[in-house]
């Protein structure tokens, strides 16, 4: 295994580099420090030719631009918080309402947007960034790392520290859109079949919002108990996928809490390529790519279009410091927040 850099430009008056990640099996993985973003996934296919499975753009201008954070760290919480407000032992804080009333993925400028510090260490790279205290209305000074290590197993590995000076909340995830057919040579996610090891989800309103209510899956359209084409059943009249537009949903993983657990399997239709999400997270929102519209053109020269990509993202509940059944996003001084998420690839 090797990790390279090289230099891919600046932002805010700092370089941003890219690193490359192989392995021993032909698998490269391409992120860079600008938003700790994901870049390529190159993966051989069942017939051995080299695919990449991951939405993304070949230039760091394009990152820079307005996007549906392609393959981005998001922080310093993921999803939604309804209302752009949360409180903490009595005392309410107000974030940015960047989507519609509601504030998403860490406001107006979340971890995917800032430089972090890069080191290579061994086989692991490291990307660390200090958030400021009330930093998009965030309280406390936290300390983050995410590190990336790619094995000879085919499993993307990434581990997510934290720590923190003040009662904070936190909620981090990565936002890859996968087409495990190849960005660029096929039209959408529709034929992909989905198994998720999980049995409930978290009702939402009109606005994505959690109601507070966890449903069962079991005979509705979001039950994959068992390897299911993603487009059977994503055009259903069931009240939760209408307002969703499709599938943008979390989802309960069955098993222990902050035990690594297999919490989903994505296989595509044409490449043969299966890949397992592993994770300590409780919970995975699946996003089929409802809202990509065709304004934004990836590496291959083609527009991403509705549905031509899928988010797997390992996660606490949506709006969970509003809801005090879900699990708690609440990170104290003095303690450590850690969570793991594998992707894992095979034919």
């Amino acid at each position: 295994m090797a990790i390279t850099r090289e230099d891919w430009g600046m932002s805010d008056n700092k370089k941003v580099n890219l690193f490359t990640l192989t392995n021993k099996n032909n698998m490269t993985v391409k992120i860079i420090d600008y938003g700790g973003i994901i870049t390529e996934i190159i993966i051989p296919d069942k017939n051995g030719k080299l695919i990449d499975i991951a939405l993304g753009f070949d230039k760091l201008d394009n990152y820079l631009k307005a996007h549906p954070y392609l393959g981005a760290t998001i922080g310093r919480f993921g999803n939604r918080i309804a209302n752009g407000t949360f409180s903490i032992d009595g005392k309410e804080y107000k974030l940015a309402c960047n989507d519609g009333d509601n504030h998403l993925h860490g406001g107006e400028k979340g971890f995917d947007k800032i430089v972090w510090d890069s080191e290579i260490q061994g086989n692991t790279l490291k990307l660390s960034y200090f958030s400021k205290d009330m930093e998009e209305g965030y309280p406390g000074n936290m300390n983050v790392e995410v590190s990336f290590s790619l094995t000879d197993d085919n499993e993307l590995v990434i581990d997510y520290i934290a720590d923190t000076d003040k009662k904070t909340i936190l909620n981090l995830t990565n936002h890859s859109y996968f087409n495990l057919n190849g960005e660029g040579d096929s039209n959408d996610i529709l034929k992909h079949s989905l198994k998720l090891n999980c049995n409930q989800y978290t009702e939402t309103d009109s606005g994505s919002i959690p109601t507070g209510v966890i449903s069962d899956t079991l005979g509705t359209p979001l039950d994959f108990s068992s390897l299911t084409e993603l487009g059977s059943r994503i055009n259903s009249d069931f009240e939760q996928m209408v307002f969703a537009g499709g599938y943008d949903h979390n989802f309960i993983i069955n098993g222990n809490t902050d035990s690594l657990r297999l919490a989903a399997e994505l296989q595509g239709d044409i490449s043969g390529i299966l890949m397992q999400v592993l994770t300590t997270e409780p919970a995975i929102q699946i996003y089929t790519g409802n809202y990509l519209d065709g304004s934004v053109t990836g590496k291959a020269g083609k527009a991403y279009t509705k549905r031509s990509g899928i988010c797997l993202e390992t996660q606490h509940y949506p709006d969970s410091p509003n809801h005090a059944a879900f699990p708690t996003t609440e990170l104290e001084p003095g303690k450590q927040f850690k969570s793991t998420t594998i992707y894992k690839f095979s034919c």
